[in-house]
């Protein structure tokens, strides 16, 4: 837990200065951030400052010191021998587990790095240590016979090479993960405000040989929002719709992406240049999302929505849950060959771009005969077209609920009795199966079987619908200070990839061009690792790595640099990420 001595009044109150708002704390109570508190005259960070450490979850339990400083916890609830905030003996904590799903261990050696005579897996291709592995023997044996030589006498192949010293301490351990290492957060580290000082924590160890330091800072980001991808065909409101919460505007809806609906949320405009009340709604709104909790929307002209990173949006009341295999015309070429021989025209409805198979390349190509349909909309190029109906919650995406309605007729000399139609969704979900009658009008059937399991095909290729949130911030200004007295000299050594940007110990994307603009997957990061101000504004973990001659070189703060065993006794928590994941 990270602590600090400050002057007392003689009510026994400390100001804290780790935000403009300067609160005055009365011993035993927290600010109005809930970030800081006062004990005994100390402010003290009340989450727990946090390391994560790659590798077996047994082998690091019973590290560091919990929050109520029980010797050997390395939970918040201080439970002995934890190694997560849940405090379960031995949990280990890593994105893809905790919000995805458990993910299978990683196959590093492949069907080509069974070795024949062990069964062991070498993670070399064709099992070129200890013998051929299984599927790249006969691989091995042509070469062989290609150089001239007899198969199995390894003529073909090339004498191997070491890269590493066979023994001595240069010598690998086999540890192809990088298990043992320890990345500093600023989870919990607490800030530079007001900037003049170096950030909370410059760490020193050593990785590979190589010095590197990492500076850790609890960022307050005036200038950030979040980026919302909604897995959903539905319509949830117009461009530029403004997105709102307790009535307040906090965003706005942009640009849809494939089969996906986007929102743009928060920003610094929302927190700071309209009402007191719009900035604090806009503040809690990116601080719930960011922390994984579910926020209710409501769009203008749209869809009230609730959205949680990693679940399932909740559209108007319904749970979505299926992502579109494609647009329409990109279902027809998936699935065209599929149909071909079971019937005469499939219509794929969508919002976007209506698949016709018998005018589509992919029907022509299969010799489809032509069918005389005729749709409403615009039609873009042969078996694509456009604006068939509105937007809508309907049939794939669209307002339509009856898919006769986007079918104009079937044309005479074209078309016949018993003509066999198919018309589905983008997603499987809805289907409608008909035959023309005498007068070509199409008719309700039942769908045969044939044609049953291509529509279950259609469903069973699309993903899972999810929200998924990502923070954005621009880590400029003074934050840079706490790095380096010469704050342009970090902007340059992360344009120049010299320094490594993270969030929480998430990998980041950094936008091209001037500043230091990141993007951050919120399930990426620990749970609960974002909090806020009452500026208002967002307060973000972010650390900066580098080589500890390159951070003396851009102007760092050598004096407090500090080694990762001089810090030990202020680590309130470590959380295992299994390398292998």
């Amino acid at each position: 837990m990270v602590r600090q001595r400050m002057p007392v009044d003689d009510k026994g109150r400390i100001r804290c200065d780790a935000c403009p708002v300067l609160c005055i704390i009365k011993d035993g109570r927290a600010g109005a951030c809930d970030r800081y508190a006062n004990d005994g005259g100390e402010l003290v960070r009340v989450d727990p400052f946090t390391v994560l450490e790659w590798g077996d979850a047994s082998a690091t339990a019973g590290k560091g010191a919990g929050t109520d400083g029980v010797p050997g916890s390395v939970g918040t609830d201080g439970v002995d021998g934890s190694a997560g905030a849940s405090g379960v003996d031995g949990t280990e904590w890593t994105p893809e587990a905790d919000d995805r799903g458990t993910s299978p261990a990683l196959d590093v050696g492949g069907a080509g790095g069974v070795n024949d005579a062990t069964g062991s897996r070498t993670g070399l291709p064709y099992g070129l240590e200890g013998g051929v592995g299984a599927g790249g023997t006969e691989r091995a044996a042509e070469t062989d016979r290609v150089a001239g030589g007899d198969p199995g006498s390894g003529a073909g192949r090339a004498a191997r090479v070491r890269f590493l010293p066979a023994g001595g301490a240069g010598a690998w351990d086999g540890d192809v993960f990088g298990a043992a290492r320890t990345m500093v957060t600023a989870i919990g580290a607490g800030t530079t405000y007001p900037d003049y000082k170096p950030a909370p924590f410059v760490v020193s160890q050593v990785r590979d040989d190589v010095d590197v330091v990492t500076v850790v800072t609890e960022g307050i980001f005036s200038y950030c929002g979040v980026k919302v991808k909604i897995d959903t065909d539905r319509h949830i409101g117009d461009e530029r719709a403004v997105v709102r919460v307790e009535g307040e505007a906090i965003g706005h809806v942009t640009t849809g992406e494939y089969g996906s609906r986007m929102l743009s949320l928060g920003g610094v405009d929302h927190l700071t240049g309209g009402s007191k009340k719009e900035g604090r709604v806009t503040c809690e709104s990116l601080l719930a999302l960011c922390n994984r909790e579910p926020v209710e929307l409501a769009i203008d002209g749209g869809a009230r929505m609730v959205v949680q990173a990693g679940e399932a949006p909740i559209v108007d009341g319904a749970a979505e849950r299926l992502m579109r295999v494609g647009c329409g015309s990109a279902t027809i070429g998936m699935f065209a060959r599929q149909w071909a021989p079971h019937v005469d025209e499939v219509v794929v409805v969508d919002d976007h771009i209506t698949g016709v198979l018998s005018e589509h390349q992919a029907g022509k190509m299969l010799d489809m005969k032509p069918t005389g349909i005729r749709l409403e909309g615009s039609r873009s190029t042969p078996g694509r077209y456009f604006r068939v109906a509105e937007p809508g919650s309907g049939w794939g995406g669209t307002d339509i609920e009856d898919p006769l309605t986007i079918v104009d007729e079937f044309r005479a000399k074209d078309a016949w009795p018993g003509l066999r139609l198919l018309m589905v969704s983008t997603t499987g979900e809805q289907w409608s199966y008909h035959e023309l009658d005498d007068d070509l009008v199409p008719r309700e059937a039942e769908l045969p079987a044939s044609l049953r399991t291509s529509v279950e095909r259609i469903a069973e290729n699309c993903e899972p619908s999810l929200c998924s949130v990502l923070f954005m911030g621009g880590a400029g200004g003074s934050l840079r200070s706490g790095v380096t007295e010469n704050p342009i000299g970090l902007t340059r050594s992360i344009a120049r990839a010299l320094t490594r940007v993270t969030c929480g110990g998430a990998p980041v994307y950094l936008w091209p061009g001037g500043g230091i603009t990141f993007m951050v997957d919120v399930l990426d990061v620990p749970p609960n690792a974002f909090g806020s101000v009452p500026t208002p504004a967002l307060v973000a973990p972010i650390e900066f790595t580098l080589a500890r001659a390159d951070y003396l070189a851009l102007g760092g703060h050598a004096d407090a640099v500090r080694s990762l065993e001089d810090i030990a006794p202020e680590i309130g928590r470590r959380l295992v990420r299994d390398a292998r994941r």
